[in-house]
C-alpha cells in the first residue's frame, strides 16, 4: 500500500473503519478476516456464511437452485443474523443456530449457485450493508469492495493459484476419506468460473484494492501482509 497519507476524510476512531476483503474460494479470506477483527477490535462479518445459510434453507425446502422465482419467494421469508463468537460467528437462520451445518460441501456448492441471481444478491447486499453501516467491521466475500462497501477505507483482494487453493481446502476436508484432491480442485475451478463470469457482481478486484497473492506464502505470511495493510491505513489516518 502506498505510504502517502490519505487525508481526504477527517480522522475517525479505528473502530469506525471498514475493511473489505474479497477473493475466490479457498484464498484464506475467513482466516484473515478473523485475525484482523481480533487484532484491530473489529466485528467480523462473514458474508459467505450468509449465502450458505440461505442455500441450506433452499436445500431443506427442496427448491431448484436454478430457478430465481422460488428462491426470491424464500428470501422474503428468511432472516439471517450473525453474532460474534469466540473464534467464529454464530449464524442464525430464522433464529436457528446453523453454524455447524454450513461447511458441508453440498451447502457450499449450493451457495455458489444461488448467489448468481441478481435478486438474491440485491437482497443479501441490503442485509450486509445494514450490518456494517456503523463501521468498525471487517467484511469478507466476493463483491464487498466493489458492491457492498465501495467506499471502504481498506480493500484487500486475496488470491492464489486454483491448485493451491484446492489443496488447502482438501486439507480442511481430508478427515472425509471419500474426498480426493483432484475432485476438490475441479470443484474449485468450477466455482471460480461461476463467480468470475456471473452477470451480476462478478468476482473481480476493486480498482483501489491491494492485491495479496498467497500462492507462495505461508498462512502466517499472508496474515501479516493483510495486517500491515490495515495498520498502514490506520497510521496514515492518525497523521491527518
Amino acid at each position: 500500500m502506498s505510504a502517502e497519507r490519505d487525508c481526504s476524510h477527517p480522522a475517525e476512531p479505528a473502530k469506525k473503519i471498514i475493511v473489505a476483503i474479497d477473493g475466490p474460494s479457498g484464498a484464506g479470506k475467513s482466516t484473515i478476516a478473523r485475525h484482523l477483527a481480533q487484532r484491530f477490535g473489529l466485528l467480523n462479518l462473514e458474508t459467505g456464511a450468509m449465502y450458505r445459510a440461505f442455500a441450506l434453507k433452499a436445500l431443506r425446502a427442496g427448491l431448484s437452485l436454478d430457478v430465481s422465482s422460488g428462491l426470491e419467494s424464500l428470501a422474503a421469508r428468511t432472516t439471517i443474523r450473525l453474532e460474534p463468537g469466540e473464534e467464529h460467528n454464530r449464524v442464525l437462520l430464522d433464529g436457528e443456530d446453523v453454524t455447524a451445518l454450513l461447511r458441508n460441501q453440498t451447502v457450499t456448492d449450493a451457495a455458489s449457485r444461488v448467489s448468481v441471481f441478481p435478486a438474491i444478491r440485491a437482497w443479501m447486499v441490503g442485509l450486509q450493508q445494514e450490518m456494517g453501516a456503523a463501521g468498525g467491521v471487517v467484511m469478507e466475500g466476493r463483491d464487498i469492495g466493489t458492491v457492498v462497501f465501495p467506499h471502504a477505507e481498506v480493500k484487500i483482494f486475496l488470491d492464489a493459484a486454483p491448485e493451491v487453493r484446492g489443496l488447502r481446502r482438501y486439507e480442511q476436508l481430508r478427515a472425509k476419506p471419500e474426498v480426493q484432491p483432484a475432485e476438490v480442485i475441479r470443484e474449485m475451478r468450477a466455482r471460480d468460473e461461476r463467480d468470475r463470469n456471473r452477470p451480476d457482481s462478478p468476482l473481480r478486484p476493486a480498482l483501489d484494492a491491494v492485491r495479496v497473492d498467497s500462492t507462495n506464502m505461508t498462512l502466517e505470511e499472508a496474515v501479516k501482509a493483510a495486517e500491515e495493510i490495515v495498520a498502514g491505513k490506520l497510521r496514515a489516518r492518525a497523521q491527518c
